[in-house]
């Protein structure tokens, strides 16, 4: 009985002891979920002064221009995946809505998402590493650009889409695709009635420059969105590991009385059998 007691107790220290990971996890995720959607503000409004500028450029371009799109009509997708674990199907969800993963070019980011598309048969162009801090996507979009910029150059890539998990209406993790080339023009504000701008520059080559900025904004947005999604994804998934913990913890608690209750008992019969016999042979 008393080895039933320790062994009920040893679960239950180690059942806690999960729970407290459990809780550590949660609240890091949901402070890097919060984190990355509060800084997709200033990205966005980084993206918007890029393309206010592109608006003013825009009518100072005699030739139309053809942006990054040179490239033969091949279609690449950069695919933000799952960087770690503990996300319950985070990539498999992002692979399932994604309809021509077959027909394209994938670039993939996120180690663990990337090892579960190779496992189903994916062959990426290429594949990088999600940071582990907000403060390193720059970084990330540095190499997404050089990488897209080589494979345009190669005739890999004739026009790119982002495909990305992001935080919707009430915390739901959900898709999003947006097109990244070729350089679409029409996209950007309005111009009209503004003054000329004066330039440094000839005015092809500072949209071509401006452009580039504004694939490199995009590409923030993105990995910034998918940041959140998975950190989001991963303290649901946490959330209800620890809902699972605590029903397991009170299921060996209530045991736990049960078989102390009954060690007591046992314990009480035994003394009174013993008080009873030594009764006897006082007689």
């Amino acid at each position: 009985m008393t080895e039933r007691l320790a062994d009920i107790s040893a679960r239950i220290d180690g059942i806690e002891k999960l729970g407290s990971v459990v809780n550590a996890m949660r609240g890091i995720a949901a402070a890097r979920s919060r984190q990355a959607q509060a800084e997709l503000a200033a990205v966005d409004s980084y993206a918007e002064a890029i393309k206010a500028a592109i608006g003013r450029i825009l009518p100072m371009v005699r030739m139309p221009y053809a942006g990054h799109g040179a490239g033969p009509p091949r279609r690449a997708i950069v695919v933000f995946l799952a960087e770690e674990g503990f996300v319950s199907n985070f990539s498999e969800k992002v692979l399932g809505t994604l309809a021509d993963w077959e027909t394209s070019a994938l670039l993939l980011v996120g180690t663990r998402g990337g090892a579960l598309a190779r496992e189903q048969g994916l062959k990426p162009l290429w594949q990088g590493a999600m940071p582990s801090r907000t403060a390193s996507i720059p970084k990330l979009a540095d190499m997404l650009a050089e990488v897209i910029y080589r494979g345009v150059t190669e005739a890999a890539i004739g026009t790119l889409d982002v495909f990305y998990a992001t935080v919707g209406a009430a915390g739901v993790v959900e898709t999003r695709r947006a097109p990244l080339l070729p350089f679409d023009p029409s996209g950007m504000p309005d111009a009209a009635g503004n003054r000329e701008p004066l330039l440094q520059l000839p005015p092809a080559d500072l949209l071509a420059k401006l452009a580039g900025e504004y694939l490199h904004a995009q590409l923030c947005q993105a990995a910034l969105h998918a940041f959140a999604a998975e950190n989001q994804a991963r303290m649901q998934a946490m959330a209800r590991t620890h809902g699972a913990v605590e029903r397991m913890l009170e299921s060996l608690q209530g045991r736990q009385r049960i078989v102390r209750q009954e060690e007591i008992t046992a314990e009480i019969i035994e003394l009174a059998a013993g008080e009873t016999a030594s009764r006897r042979t006082a007689r």
